[in-house]
C-alpha cells in the first residue's frame, strides 16, 4: 500500500464551499480550515478537481502538463489577479479518466487550466504547489433542471472511485447555497438570510444520514429549494463528492457557514 494513502487503501473525497475570489487574499476561519485540512490529509499523488467554473457541451478533463492559472473574474482588487498557481498537471491520470469512464465520453484538453475554483482553494492548502493538478468539467448542454441530470452526473462519478486508489485527492468545488442574486456584496460577514440557511441544514442533514436521493432530487425538499440553488452549476461538485462516498464512509465537516448571506461556505470531507 502506498505511504499516501490511507489506511482504508484509499484518498479521502473533499467538497468544498470555494465562495468568493477575495478568499484568496482573506484571512479567515474559512482559509484558516483549508490550511489546517491541507495540512492533516494524507499526502494525495495527484488532485482533481471538479469544477463549478468550467461548464461545457460534454464532459473534459484537463490534460495540460503545465495548467495556466485563470481569473476567471471581474472586477476584483488587482492583488488578485498577480497571484499564480503554478502546479505541474496530471496528465496520466487525466488519460485515465477518458478511458475509463463508460457513463459519458470524456476528452481530453489543453484549451483550459485551472480557474479559481481550483487554485483559490490550493493556495490554501497546498501553497508550494507541488502537487500535480488536474480539473474536470461539467457537462452543462441543458436547458432546465431535470432529476435524471444530476442521476447522470452522480453516476459518472461514481465511476471515478479507482482515482482514490491511485493516490489522487477529489475534490468537488461549488457551493451548497448559491445565490448571487440576493448576495450583500459589501458585507462579508453579513447575517444569512433564514431560507438559505434552511436549504443549508436540509442539506447538512441528508449528508449526515446518506440520503443521497434527496440530495439528487434537491426540489423536493422544500420551497426554499429554488432559492437556494437558481443555477446548478455550483451545486453539482457536491453531487460528484457524494457519489464517491462509498458504504459506511465517514463524513465529517470541514467548515460550516455563510459568505455575504446568501453563499454556503459548508465543506465536507468523505473518509
Amino acid at each position: 500500500m502506498s505511504e499516501n494513502l490511507t489506511d482504508t487503501g484509499k484518498m479521502p473525497v473533499l467538497f468544498i464551499g470555494h465562495g468568493s475570489p477575495m478568499n484568496i487574499v482573506l484571512q479567515n476561519s474559512y482559509t484558516e480550515s483549508l490550511v489546517k485540512l491541507g495540512n492533516k490529509l494524507p499526502q494525495p499523488k495527484s488532485i482533481m478537481v471538479i469544477s463549478a467554473h468550467w461548464l461545457t457541451n460534454g464532459t473534459y478533463v484537463t490534460c495540460n502538463e503545465k495548467p495556466r492559472t485563470i481569473h476567471d473574474f471581474y472586477g476584483f482588487p488587482q492583488a488578485l489577479y498577480e497571484v499564480h498557481y503554478q502546479s505541474p498537471g496530471s496528465p496520466d491520470n487525466a488519460e485515465f479518466v477518458s478511458k475509463n469512464v463508460s457513463k459519458a465520453q470524456v476528452k481530453c484538453s489543453d484549451e483550459w487550466g485551472l480557474d479559481h475554483a481550483s487554485w483559490a482553494v490550493l493556495k490554501h492548502m497546498y501553497p508550494e504547489a507541488n502537487i500535480p493538478v488536474f480539473e474536470m468539467s461539467l457537462n452543462y448542454s441543458f436547458n432546465e433542471w431535470h432529476p435524471k441530470l444530476i442521476q447522470h452526473h452522480y453516476d459518472l462519478a461514481a465511476e471515478l472511485g479507482e482515482l482514490r486508489r491511485r493516490g489522487v485527492l477529489i475534490i468537488g468545488s461549488g457551493n451548497i447555497v448559491h445565490n448571487l442574486g440576493e448576495i450583500d456584496f459589501g458585507n462579508v460577514d453579513a447575517e444569512p438570510y433564514e431560507w438559505a440557511v434552511e436549504f443549508d441544514e436540509k442539506v447538512r442533514s441528508n449528508l449526515l444520514s446518506g440520503n443521497h436521493r434527496d440530495l439528487i432530487e434537491y426540489q423536493s425538499m422544500g420551497e426554499t429549494a429554488p432559492r437556494a440553488v437558481p443555477t446548478l452549476d455550483h451545486y453539482l461538485p457536491m453531487i460528484y463528492a457524494i457519489a464517491l462516498q462509498e458504504k459506511d464512509e465517514p463524513l465529517t465537516f470541514i467548515h460550516e457557514g455563510f459568505q455575504h448571506a446568501s453563499v454556503s461556505m459548508r465543506s465536507f470531507q468523505i473518509g
